[in-house]
């Protein structure tokens, strides 16, 4: 189905985006204008600095529980254990008794709930690990399984696989995909973003320069997000890339 037919479930018309209020304002994004509809696969993308979290966060904020969220830099706790990591996805939902409680002994369901999530993302057996002592990929991981455990239908993801290797990152996506109908997902890996998404919004210089669906989009047109991009450093082009030969395109067999 096509966006245009889908609710709306944010319209931004011409705003300006940043960081505080008032005197204290400072833009980041300018004359911002975009719709996510329900059902959107987005890939965000554009170089450092260049307003991706700062869009992200506005979303978050708009959308509010709606949304599962996955931060940039995981946002755990390293003492605790993978479990009470994942269990803070949904702290909100009970007492404060209870989650002091489940501090000391586990809660059946929750923990049942949260091993079974855990297994699914090849961290089974290390629910009662800290958090601190695990692989960056594994952190990856107890991250996304947190924004899992909100059950949420949308999700929004800064940089979610930027830990873990080409295959994790296939199968993260089809986890991410079948979990979640509606996503915004940062990303750097241009491939990806065209062979797993319905669209793209690229940022660049504090403006939005790519809104547009990814079927109608190349590889050079994502190049030209990013300034070093083109040439490599001996001068001569980058190789292009097949995307028909990337595994696990959306809409493949």
């Amino acid at each position: 189905m096509e966006s245009e037919q889908r609710r709306p479930l944010i319209v931004l018309n011409g705003e300006s985006l940043g960081h505080g209020r008032g005197r204290q304002h400072r833009a980041v994004l300018h004359d911002l204008s975009l719709e996510l509809h329900e059902g959107e696969r987005v890939a965000l993308l554009g170089p450092s600095g260049a307003g991706k979290s700062t869009l992200l966060a506005a979303l978050r904020a708009r959308l509010d529980q709606r949304a599962a969220w996955c931060p940039q830099h995981h946002g755990l706790v390293p003492q605790l254990a993978v479990y009470h990591n994942v269990y803070m996805g949904r702290l909100a939902e009970r007492s404060a008794l209870a989650n002091l409680w489940n501090l000391v002994r586990p809660l059946e369901t929750p923990w049942r709930e949260i091993a079974e999530l855990t297994k699914e993302l090849s961290l089974d057996g290390l629910l009662r690990r800290p958090v601190g002592e695990l692989s960056g990929g594994q952190r990856q991981r107890v991250a996304i399984a947190r924004a899992f455990h909100q059950g949420r239908a949308l999700f929004l993801g800064d940089e979610p696989l930027a830990s873990v290797d080409p295959h994790q990152a296939l199968r993260l996506l089809a986890l991410i995909e079948a979990r979640h109908a509606t996503t915004v997902v940062v990303l750097h890996q241009r491939e990806l973003a065209l062979s797993h998404f319905d669209r793209v919004w690229g940022l660049r210089d504090g403006r939005l320069t790519i809104d547009a669906a990814t079927r109608d989009l190349s590889l050079a047109d994502l190049d030209a997000l990013y300034p070093d991009a083109d040439s490599s450093p001996s001068g001569t082009p980058p190789t292009p890339v097949d995307l028909a030969t990337l595994p696990c395109g959306r809409g493949s067999a």
